[in-house]
């Protein structure tokens, strides 16, 4: 992988994997990355047993890959998923 991320960066793109309804597509969208690249993300970036756990639970899931979505889903995210802001007041 060429690519070097900021913490930052490297903090979403994890974020994104773990989340169910956040496909690949849209981590590759956002980040220039593959599904494959962003696995190897994920295995350096974890423990083994916490890769493994997340691996395992992707794995075919239709939510993580476009073409086994319903058509009626064109979102990144659910629409029930809350704005992240910065601001420390809206956190309280």
């Amino acid at each position: 992988m060429e690519k070097e991320f900021t913490e930052r960066e490297l903090d979403r793109i994890i974020e994104m994997a773990w989340e169910d309804r956040t496909t690949f597509d849209a981590i590759t969208f956002q980040f220039g990355i593959s599904e494959q690249e962003t696995i190897e993300i994920m295995r350096r970036e974890m423990k083994p047993s916490s890769f493994r756990m997340w691996r395992k639970r992707v794995q075919g899931r239709a939510t993580k890959h476009a073409k086994l979505r319903p058509t009626d889903v064109d979102r990144f995210k659910s629409s029930r998923q809350k704005q992240i802001t910065g601001n420390k007041i809206s956190k309280r």
